[in-house]
């Protein structure tokens, strides 16, 4: 279930990668190459006041959601600088804090990100047009998401990665 949750995952922010790279390029295109040709040509250029606001939203999904990948696929920074000299017993005891922790940061990211998505589902964006609430409900999703990967991660921990200094 995890796992295929997590290619799922995987397929949708590399689906919002690609339309985010897609949507800057055709800003540079319509800002650099279309209207210095409708000002030569005296029409009216294309419109592109939408490029900037989808990219900033698109680059919000994909950082929470690529957060969560990260603590599912435990690709997330660490530091181990002194946890290898602890036992295996407390290398795992430490695994399973910081595990905690990310599930906790998790349930705050998402209450939050609930919060400001009620505050501001009646605004709408300038350019798009569209609630605020789709783009603060990214951090729901997101951290629903990390508490759900943290807490399955903390069932399973991981094996330690260096073996104890004495």
């Amino acid at each position: 279930m995890i796992a295929t949750l997590v290619r799922l995952l995987r397929i949708v922010v590399g689906a919002l990668l690609l339309l985010a790279v897609g949507v800057m390029l055709a800003g540079v295109f319509l800002r650099y190459i279309a209207l210095p040709i409708a000002d030569a040509l005296d029409v009216q250029p294309i419109n592109f006041f939408w490029v900037e606001e989808t990219g900033e939203t698109l680059l919000i999904w994909i950082t929470l959601l690529g957060a969560a990948t990260g603590i599912a696929e435990r690709t997330h920074f660490t530091v181990s600088l002194f946890v290898h000299y602890l036992s295996e017993k407390r290398q795992r005891g430490v695994a399973i804090a910081t595990h905690l922790v990310m599930a906790a940061f998790g349930c705050v990211l998402a209450w939050e990100g609930w919060q400001v998505s009620v505050l501001n589902q009646a605004l709408e964006s300038p350019a798009l047009e569209i609630s605020l609430a789709w783009v603060y409900s990214a951090a729901v999703v997101g951290g629903v998401l990390i508490v759900v990967f943290a807490l399955a991660s903390y069932a399973v921990p991981p094996q330690p990665t260096l073996p104890p200094l004495e």
